[in-house]
């Protein structure tokens, strides 16, 4: 059972009533100056960064392969230059069937959320996350025999036990960064973690459409096959390696687990032991970020999920091209949001406002993008200006590691996994029906009249999303 400081003992769970001379014990080292060794949270963080790039790679490599796997000449009775210079696919798949498919993922991510949020205050969250992956990374190599024995009720079923599996990523990344990373650290060390979904999609993106064109067993089969075992090596690693908590781990150095363990405990407010429902049922604070999560869940699946077939169908780019160049939006996002880490954490330690801060950084992080949207339907006619407005866009997207998607930790170091638990079940729940209305949107006609409208609903929802969160939001510990 979780107690009182959110520092884990031999079970993961804290423990707030220690000794006076303990606690004064933990707070100098020899010179007086409290430590500052970070080799031991950076091996986590590192660990968590590569985690939720795995992650990513399982979840969006379905993008690209659909592509290869779909037979396109049969669903629009036409062939466009791309399509003459490929071979079709075997399945004739309509673009309705085709977003349900991408969407049977995420209703398995989805309803593990919660739970799992519930009970990382328990029972602590790295097994949760490594043994979730590991099944995640073990369903994969079940898709190209699902989808070739079960066709499309097969192969959704498949990509919703994958789901299940990476559900606890991010109630569990959260959890592991607020035992781990002091206060002062944490939107870098915030914006590196969940830069990892950049990074994931930048690998997965260009290999997997060399692995659909070159690969073994017919090309896309491949994607799952490399990108599984990968994957399930980190899991060993991860769940070998990474420890609750620096109350337990047994690799830390005693100078860096007396620096994090009070910085943790000076940061947050006394335990009054209950989780307080009510309190965060009726917190502005938290529904701000809630509507603001939401918000750029759907605006974001649109593009991952659909990218790959607006530059296919509308730009004719053939796949091996198609993949590397869907990658370069996220290879900007994942370098942006490490440069707005450091430029957040930098006016945190200089005293500005953590609220102005976190308001500032995801403006950015969705106004940016949502004017992107607006524009790319406009360039359908350059692939060179779509590619730069798409690549602008997604880059200032990587500021809301540091605006919403940390702010979790600043409400609640202790609740935090539970609170992104939460608005990550109804963000993905939104976030699910960006393929499926995408899909319907475009079928069966793909026009880019038609992507107009899909990236245009898109950008109207983050700028509503993000006008919300400017009001309510703030940094202010609650809870």
């Amino acid at each position: 059972m979780a107690d009182a400081a959110g520092v884990p003992d031999s079970k993961g769970v804290t423990n707030r009533n220690r000794s006076d001379q303990e606690a004064k014990m933990v707070r100098y080292d020899s010179d007086g100056q409290i430590p500052r060794c970070r080799k031991t949270r950076f091996f986590v963080v590192l660990m968590l960064f590569s985690g939720m790039a795995n992650a990513y790679v399982m979840r969006t490599n379905m993008s690209v392969a659909i592509v290869a796997m779909v037979n396109h000449t049969a669903i629009s009775h036409t062939k466009s230059p791309a399509q003459s210079k490929e071979r079709d696919g075997d399945f004739e798949w309509s673009y309705k069937l085709q977003g349900y498919i991408l969407s049977s993922f995420f209703y398995g991510y989805v309803i593990t959320q919660i739970p799992f949020g519930l009970m990382i205050k328990y029972y602590g969250a790295r097994h949760f996350l490594g043994w979730g992956m590991m099944i995640n990374s073990l369903a994969a190599f079940f898709i190209p025999i699902s989808a070739r024995s079960g066709g499309v009720v097969g192969l959704c079923v498949v990509r919703f036990i994958q789901g299940l599996g990476e559900g606890p990523i991010v109630p569990c990344s959260h959890s592991l960064l607020a035992q781990w990373v002091p206060p002062d650290e944490r939107s870098l060390a915030g914006a590196a973690v969940y830069a990892g979904a950049q990074f994931g999609t930048i690998v997965s993106m260009p290999l997997s459409g060399l692995l659909a064109h070159y690969g073994f067993d017919g090309g896309w089969p491949s994607i799952f096959y490399v990108f599984g075992l990968v994957s399930t090596i980190w899991c060993v690693i991860f769940i070998c390696l990474v420890q609750e908590s620096p109350a337990v781990s047994t690799r830390i150095s005693e100078a860096e687990r007396r620096h994090i363990m009070e910085a943790i405990w000076q940061a947050q407010p006394e335990e009054r032991g209950r989780i307080p429902f009510v309190g965060i049922a009726k917190s502005p604070p938290f529904y701000a970020i809630l509507v603001a999560h939401a918000g750029h869940n759907y605006g974001y699946e649109t593009l991952m999920t659909m990218l790959p077939t607006y530059m296919y169908r509308v730009l004719n780019v053939n796949i091996r091209t198609n993949g590397i160049i869907s990658s370069l939006p996220y290879l900007a996002m994942w370098i942006l949001a490490i440069v707005f880490g450091i430029l957040a954490d930098c006016l945190i330690r200089r005293n500005c406002s953590i609220t102005v801060v976190r308001k500032l950084m995801n403006s950015l992080g969705q106004y940016g993008p949502a004017l992107a949207l607006i524009s790319v339907g406009f360039v359908h006619h350059s692939l060179w200006l779509t590619s730069v407005i798409f690549i602008l866009g997604m880059g200032l997207n990587g500021a809301i590691y540091c605006g919403f998607k940390i702010n979790h930790l600043d409400l609640s170091p202790r609740f935090a996994g539970l609170l992104i638990s939460v608005t990550n079940c109804v963000a993905n729940l939104v976030g699910l029906m960006a393929p499926m209305v995408a899909g319907h949107v475009i079928d069966p006609k793909s026009s880019v009249d038609n992507w107009r409208i899909v990236f245009n609903i898109a950008a109207a929802i983050f700028i509503f999303t993000a006008s919300f969160y400017n009001v309510f939001a703030s940094g202010k510990p609650q809870w």
